[in-house]
């Protein structure tokens, strides 16, 4: 399908989420990728992931970059040959690019029981005002959770530890947004959190 949704958090910034309904083939007939890209596709053994690939290429082309013009450095953070600030996330059948004058990250997860069970690995300060019988405990634990992976692609730095290093300060749902903070080692950082609903996944981004 064409962009699922497209957002302008400001001027200098904007959010393209792609909701991958088409096939592999049909995906892969869309796109002009470069040999490392394809090289990288044709290995890749899930469908799954190689659909998130492309469909991840469909939006560079609605933004009017091609896959020629996005480049990972050695620590795989991706980033565009004129300069300007970009983050690229997928998850099962949703795919998003945030791309900006400044640092920014995204993330997108699909809200599941499942993170109850590894929530103690990326939480720490949050449990302070979790409450797990709540109904929206899981909501919570996914924006949380994506909040801290889109920090990280934006800090990318190496050591950053989602447990000990990120924290969330308490939020309400129905307000869509938040502030986290990087405390790590003589750098103590504040960052304004987005999120928002997509069917049934947590979309979360953030820009400085």
């Amino acid at each position: 399908m064409p962009v699922y949704k497209t957002l302008h958090p400001n001027s200098q910034t904007t959010v393209k989420v792609w909701k991958i309904t088409e096939s592999y083939d049909e995906l892969f007939q869309g796109v002009k990728l470069k040999p490392e890209s394809l090289s990288r596709v044709l290995g890749m053994k899930s469908e799954l992931h190689q659909r998130g690939f492309l469909s991840v290429r469909h939006l560079l082309a609605a933004f009017g970059y091609t896959d020629s013009d996005l480049y990972y450095d050695q620590h795989g953070k991706p980033h565009l040959k004129d300069g300007k600030y970009i983050s690229i996330t997928h998850s099962f059948t949703f795919s998003g690019v945030i791309i900006s004058d400044n640092k920014t990250g995204i993330d997108i997860e699909k809200n599941r029981e499942k993170v109850k069970l590894i929530a103690h690995k990326f939480s720490n300060y949050e449990f302070c005002y979790l409450n797990e019988d709540e109904i929206d405990y899981v909501k919570k634990l996914t924006v949380i959770w994506g909040a801290k992976e889109a920090l990280y692609k934006l800090y990318a730095t190496p050591g950053l530890s989602f447990y000990n290093h990120i924290l969330v300060i308490p939020f309400d749902l129905k307000e869509h947004k938040t502030v986290a903070w990087i405390d790590y080692k003589a750098h103590k950082c504040r960052f304004d959190i987005y999120f928002l609903e997509l069917e049934d996944f947590t979309c979360v981004y953030t820009v400085t």
